[in-house]
Order: C-alpha cells, then structure tokens, then sequence
C-alpha cells in the first residue's frame, strides 16, 4: 500500500515538474494612466528615486528597511539599493532616458530570491495630459514558472502598478498646479506698474 502511494507521489510530482516546464519563459506586465499634468512634471517624480516612497507601493516607507541612493537623480547611473524589510534586498538603476519621454530601469533583485527584470516607463503628453505607461519585463526561472501555477503575476503586480499610478497621478498634478500658480504669480508680478519714487523735493 504504502509502495503504491509513493510510486503516485512520484507520478504526481514528475507530472507537476513537466507542467512547470511548459509554462512561459518570460513575462509582462504592463499599466498606463492618464495625469492632467506636463510630461516634465510627471518624469521629475519617477526619475529621482528619492520621491519614490511617496507613491511607489513597492518603497513604501518602511522602518526595518535601509535604502542607499547614489548618482544622479534623473540621469544613467542614478540608483537605489534596498536592504531588509519587507521588499527583502534589491537595487535599480536607470539605463538609459530620453527625458521627458522615456526613462529605463535595470531592476535586480537578491533576497528573498535572485532575478533580474526590466522597467520602462513611457511619458505621452498630447495638450495638458500625459498618459504614463509602466512596464516590466523579465525572464521566468523555474522558481517564477511554478510561482505562476499558483498566481496570476499580472493580477498581483498590475494591481500595485494600478495603485502607484493613481498616486503618481494625484502627486504629479498637485506639484503641475503648484508650478502654475507660482508661474501666475510671476507674471502678475512683473505685469504690475511699477510704483512711483517719493524722494526729497529741494525748494
């Protein structure tokens, strides 16, 4: 009996290990939003990985976590590596940007398992909207396709994709009416007669 059951374990594993095998060798997953702000405004934000805690679901503040920056904010080499917490260890860097319209990362992470992926996100301003697109690629190790059996990557990270676009947009157009109204209060300012000299009359 207990040979039987164990010649059905190896049947069901070996079964289990050749449908892993078939699945995806690589993933996607891909939001977009639309921001009533500029192009500029928009990237400013994503580009410096500083203000990324204030709308990144996946840097969310975090006490137990030590994050180190280094570089240039919004230039190739900038990064931010990341230690302890939830989030476990990891570091991006941005490859390469065409600023305001697109920015690259190298996304790699350590613990709590290896992997390397790919981050793109694309700004598409048409009039005073920019429609923000957020991409990430990667390959499928097996870890990732037996991951996948049981998870939906793209529910369960779209929807942190979702949530971090909703807070890059509701930042992105507060910090656009900012810049306008201090824009406005320049322009009225430099508009207004200049007011008259009172000096000293000699009789």
């Amino acid at each position: 009996m207990f040979k039987k059951i164990l010649i059905g374990a190896v049947v069901v594993l070996v079964a289990f290990l050749g449908f892993v095998a078939t699945r995806p060798a690589t993933f996607k997953v891909e939001r977009s939003i639309t921001v009533s702000a500029p192009a500029d405004v928009v990237f400013a934000l994503v580009a410096d990985f500083r203000k990324m805690e204030a709308w990144s679901p996946f840097m969310a503040p975090d006490p137990a976590r030590k994050d180190t920056f280094d570089g240039t904010p919004a230039a190739v080499g900038h990064s931010l590596a990341w230690a302890g917490g939830q989030a476990g260890d990891g570091k991006m860097t941005i490859l390469s940007l065409n600023r305001p319209e697109q920015l690259t990362l190298k996304l790699e992470f350590f613990k709590p398992f290896e992997a390397l992926n790919e981050a793109v996100f694309q700004f598409k301003q048409a009039g005073k909207d920019t429609t923000v697109t957020w991409t990430m690629t990667g390959e499928n190790g097996f870890i990732g396709k037996a991951i996948s059996v049981f998870m939906n990557m793209d529910k369960m990270v779209g929807s942190d994709f979702e949530k971090g676009l909703v807070t890059l947009k509701n930042l992105s157009e507060s910090e656009a009416k900012k810049l306008a109204e201090a824009k406005a209060a320049q322009a009225a300012a430099a508009a207004a007669p200049a007011a008259p000299v009172v000096g000293n009359t000699v009789d």
